[in-house]
């Protein structure tokens, strides 16, 4: 049976799977997924080492597959150089950005209106603009509190599929791909971070959790800036499914 079709017990999977046969299993989904929905799979890649990762994955399975990256005016300078850099090497990667203007501190005030305005509404443009009917994603439900709810395939917005092939992989295991494969980073994680975002909402933290350094000091601490979570469609009511 495809794995598409299949949902198993993640927690399951995460334990009993060894390295080789997580690759192998990401490698299918991608495999599969672009087999289903062809040109209409697009890879949503943030430059952190799990997007990083995962357009390596699609790149493997086939060269023509393309991507987005969704960028703001607040991105570190490493970022946005990095970003430069892959994109110059594949310029299959679009580039996405929202420059309305905005109050100069809105990430302290109403930190979720300035990632809504940031970087949700960039992502629906490009799912828009690029016709994407399946959206592949760098999301691991071991990362954090926030993640353990997701699944493999999902279909959180109507006739927008959200497949997630390394879902069931721990950081090590990133890691050691990155590693393996020689695959480049955001320079950002030599000095210590191990969740990359926007300067102002993003800090180095010693914590278990991956991404408790994101937006600390306000009610996202720990968070998500909304692209999971918030209605990337709408239906024709202008209200997401």
């Amino acid at each position: 049976m495809s794995l598409l079709e299949t949902q198993e017990d993640l927690k399951v999977l995460v334990e009993t799977l060894n390295f080789k046969e997580k690759v192998d299993r990401s490698l299918q989904l991608i495999e599969e997924g672009y087999q289903k929905y062809g040109d209409g799979l697009v890879v949503a890649n943030s430059l952190g080492k799990d997007s990083v990762l995962v357009w390596h994955l699609a790149k493997r399975v086939n060269p023509k597959i393309c991507g987005f990256i969704v960028t703001t005016r607040f991105k570190p300078k490493e970022t946005a150089q990095f970003m430069n850099q892959e994109t110059e090497k594949y310029p299959e990667l679009k580039v996405y950005k929202n420059d309305s203007k905005i109050p100069n501190e809105l990430y302290k005030t109403e930190p979720d209106k300035c990632c809504d305005i940031l970087k949700v509404e960039p992502v629906r443009r490009a799912v828009e603009e690029l016709g994407v009917t399946c959206w592949v994603t760098g999301l691991r439900c071991t990362e954090g509190r926030t993640r353990t709810d997701f699944k493999e395939i999902e279909e959180r917005d109507k006739g927008l599929i959200k497949l997630n092939p390394i879902l069931i992989w721990k950081e090590r295991e990133v890691w050691q791909y990155l590693a393996l494969y020689g695959v480049a980073v955001n320079p950002l994680y030599k000095e210590g971070y191990r969740s990359l975002g926007c300067a102002p909402c993003t800090k180095i933290t010693n914590d278990d959790n991956e991404r408790a350094g994101r937006w600390i000091g306000t009610s996202k601490c720990g968070g998500e800036c909304g692209i999971h979570t918030r209605p990337l469609k709408t239906n024709v009511n202008g209200d997401g499914i």
